[in-house]
């Protein structure tokens, strides 16, 4: 079975004003299907900057980086987009979702960017309303939602493509700690299912919860617990 992520010395350099700040320095890693991976590190450390890449938001400006089996450096700006779109699922601290739409037409959005058609896109985004336990919520908007469930509905939103990768940015960040338990439950139920989650976060307890974690610091990987 082929790996979701491989990087290999990856490292990634940016010109700020004419100074060279290198904020990764040369990181190996690989995420199997099923894997559950915290990456945790202080501000600073590299974890965000390695986030964008694994998910094809940016690219190395050294080593290698394969996301389902391809190698980003080979491909076009149209076809990361598509790798991301078919291959990636994000889920964000503040959940972006749209605020005058419905949870079904929220999760239902990235279905139009693979040209599927209003009848298909509803009806996929009603069956993972209902796999993230919000089928009663599905004509809901936003503010009509706790926080809680306008993550659930971020987390459907980032799977109603089928992503083999779930990257969650510090997807409790916001929650009350109950909350946050549940989406953590939620999380993890999909790692049973076969899907990669890999979760950004500075919250010891959360990354416990995560089979492996992987520690940042200075643009290295410090440590693997």
């Amino acid at each position: 079975m082929t790996a979701a992520i491989v990087a290999d010395d990856v490292s990634r350099t940016y010109d700020l004003d004419g100074v060279s700040v290198q904020a990764l320095r040369g990181v190996s890693l690989t995420v199997e299907p099923g894997d559950y991976v915290a990456i945790v590190g202080t501000s600073g450390s590299g974890k965000s900057t390695l986030m964008h890449l694994l998910g094809g938001l940016d690219r190395p400006t050294g080593g290698t980086l394969l996301i389902g089996g391809r190698d980003v450096s080979t491909l076009s700006p149209d076809e990361m987009a598509e790798l991301r779109n078919t291959t990636i699922g994000f889920v964000f601290q503040s959940f972006h979702l749209l605020a005058r739409t419905t949870a079904q037409d929220n999760v239902g959005l990235p279905l139009v960017y693979r040209g599927a058609g209003r009848r298909e896109r509803r009806e996929r985004a009603a069956a993972m309303l209902e796999r993230v336990g919000l089928a009663h919520r599905i004509t809901h908007r936003p503010n009509q939602m706790s926080g809680g469930e306008q993550q659930r509905v971020a987390i459907a939103r980032a799977l109603v493509t089928g992503p083999s990768v779930l990257l969650a940015d510090e997807p409790t960040g916001n929650l009350d700690s109950a909350t946050g338990q549940s989406v953590l439950a939620l999380l993890e139920s999909l790692v049973d299912d076969g899907v990669a989650v890999v979760l950004v976060t500075h919250d010891r307890d959360v990354a416990a919860r995560a089979r492996r974690q992987i520690v940042m610091k200075d643009g290295l990987i410090s440590e693997t617990r």
